[in-house]
This record gives structure tokens, sequence and C-alpha cells, in this order.
């Protein structure tokens, strides 16, 4: 049996064999094997080996109960998050994790411990007891991925991982608008012109998100050099310690792409000089007074329902002006920065819906191909 290598043999029948130690016993040494193909095969086998044994050995190093490992996780991590994911983080462990585990010693909860409460909260969780959505589910698990991490930077023993379970989402339904609807949608908001409309036509001809509109104000809009800046979004959260449990708060954008400027088109810059109003919030003419997402949600919902538009919710707008863009030939790098997105595969994983009627036009495209 040829050697290679430390521990590592090739054998009579042509495969690799590498020789670990798993202990002793008498004082003698006791081994185990791993068996490959290639040499090279073999090797990464027994160093893997070897780690699993060093884990096994090392000594068991206690994080501390799950309610206090989670305070000074997040009390460390708040300096670099953004409130709202500070506020969410908050609500998992407050209203699932810590009810189920807060007593518990982190280094205690194994993998069947996380599957059977993920697989509690997907069937009985909430309040009602009905079972929660997956994307709550996920965030939660997010959240317990979250303690564990933080407990392994400190080198305290975890004996689970999230990767034991799997939340499958199922992508939402995409609404949006047909070209007939949104000038159906536009002929009516101008012929009933007021900051509402105004707001509304603001989303269709730029793509700002809900939260950006309502936290938007005339000192960001410069009419003369016909663009926008969006830096802030508004927001409602949970506030602990407080006799309302939520508020309105407006708070920077979900990341740093999403503080951009957008270009105007004409037809909105002359919309917009009709209704100026200096240092005012846009929706409301006010300096102090502003609309929250949920009450512009409401209105948009009623006015589609006068249009005689199929339902649908405020964030239509979005992905609508994303579509038309495609549809206008945009470039994809330039609409991507417009919708404040990371990177262009966001933008055309996630926003950018080809009409039937672009299909159908593309498609076409193989008639003259060859001659026919």
């Amino acid at each position: 049996m040829p050697k290679v290598g430390k521990h590592i043999y090739k054998r009579k029948d042509g495969r690799w064999e590498g020789r670990y130690v798993t202990g002793y016993v008498n004082g003698r040494a006791k081994y185990g094997s791993v068996y490959a193909s290639t040499c090279k095969e073999a090797r990464e086998k027994l160093d893997k080996a070897n780690r699993e044994i060093e884990r096994k050995q090392a000594p068991i190093i206690k994080a501390g109960k799950v309610s206090e490992i989670s305070a000074c996780w997040l009390a460390e991590a708040s300096s670099d998050l953004k409130e709202s994911s500070v506020i969410k983080y908050q609500n998992m462990l407050r209203l699932y994790i810590l009810p189920e585990f807060g007593e518990c010693e982190l280094s205690d909860i194994n993998n069947e411990s996380l599957i059977n409460f993920v697989n509690m909260l997907r069937t009985a969780g909430g309040v009602k007891h009905q079972g929660l959505a997956p994307s709550t589910v996920s965030e939660i698990v997010t959240t317990m991925n979250q303690l564990r991490l933080y407990a392994l930077k400190r080198d305290f023993s975890v004996r689970y991982t999230t990767e034991c379970v799997s939340v499958k989402q199922s992508k939402p339904d995409i609404r949006v608008f047909s070209i007939a609807e949104e000038q159906r949608l536009i002929d009516y908001l101008k012929k009933n012109m007021d900051l509402t409309a105004l707001g509304i036509l603001v989303c269709l001809y730029t793509g700002i998100r809900v939260g950006e509109l309502c936290a938007l104000k005339w000192t960001e809009i410069d009419l003369t050099e016909k663009v926008m800046r969006i830096g802030r979004t508004m927001q409602r959260l949970r506030v602990n310690g407080k006799e309302r449990k939520t508020e309105v708060k407006i708070l920077e954008p979900k990341s740093k792409h999403s503080i951009r400027t957008i270009p105007l088109p004409d037809v909105l810059v002359r919309l917009l000089k009709e209704h100026y109003k200096k240092d005012a919030f846009l929706l409301t003419g006010d300096k102090d007074r502003f609309i929250e997402p949920r009450v512009m949600q409401n209105r948009f919902k009623r006015i589609l329902k006068k249009c005689g538009i199929e339902d649908a919710n405020f964030h239509a707008t979005r992905h609508t002006f994303a579509t038309r863009c495609v549809e206008l030939n945009f470039d994809i790098k330039s609409l991507s920065e417009i919708l404040g997105h990371a990177s262009v595969t966001i933008t055309m994983n996630k926003y950018v819906h080809p009409s039937m009627e672009l299909k159908a036009e593309n498609m076409n495209k193989f008639s003259g191909l060859f001659g026919e």
C-alpha cells in the first residue's frame, strides 16, 4: 500500500484511504478511515474528519440563556442596524422566540428543537393559533440564525444550524396595470386633480415607493433642474414603553442605493408647478402635517374602484412604471438606478414584467427572419 503524504495511502483496489485518530483506549490510539477515488479528495475528507474530531473534543463554553444572549446581541447590533430592523428583530423575539426558548440555555438548543419549533409556527403559530405566514416564519428563522452567529463569534457552543429547516415562500402575484388601465387611471386623476391624485401620478411617472412619496417635501423637488431627490421614507413602526403601540417615523430609505436623484419628465413637471408650496409635504401642502402610507393605500384603492379597475396595492404603480420603461426600451442600468436597486439583476427579476403584447411583438420578429 504506497503512502502519499501523512496518513494517506493508495489501496490495492485503486481507492485512496486516509486514516485519522478517533481517540485513545488504555493509551493506544483508535483509528477511523475515509475513502476516495483520488488523493486530493481523500485529503479533503481527512481534513474534514480531523476538524470534526477537534470540534467534539473542544471544551464546551455555554452561551447563556436565550433571553440574555439576545439582549446582548441586539444591544451591540443596534448601532449598525436601521431602526426598522431593530424593531423587527425585537418583535420576532418578544412574540415568538422568547416565549419558546427564553429561559433555555442557547447551547442546549439542537436541530430537532429548531425543527419542532418551526413546524409549530407553521401549523399553530399566531394569536389565533392558525399558523404563521411563511414570510413571518422566515423572519423568525433569520433571527435565530443571527443569535447563532453572535454566539459563534464569541466561541460559545451552539448545536443548531438554521440550514436544518427550509421555509418555502410562494412568490406573490405581481399586479401590473395594462396600458388601457393606466390610461383610464391617469385620465381620472387629471380630471379630479388634488394632492392625492398628484402623488399617485408622481409614482406612476417615477416608480417611487409609497413610503418615499409620503415623506416627500417640496424642498426635495427642483423644478428648474427637473429632478427629484429621494432620501427619506415613512413607516409605521412598533414602539416599546409607550401608550401607543405604533408610531409613524420618517427614516432613511431601506438601503444606500435607495438614496437617489430622479430626472422628472416634462409632463410631470407641468403638473407639479401648478401645486408648488415651499417647504411643505407634497401630499398635504402643509409643513407639519403628513399623510401616512396606509391612508394613501386606502385612498388609492377607492380611486381604482371609481375607475372600474381591478383592485391592486399601491406598489402596483412601481411595477407598472418599471414595465412601461422596459416596453419603451429604457436602458436597464438607468432604470435600476431610478428605482434605487443595488443591481440590474434585482430590477430584471423583481420588477420587470413584459406585457403579452410586447412578448407577441418580439415573437413576431421571427416572421420575417427567414423570408417567409
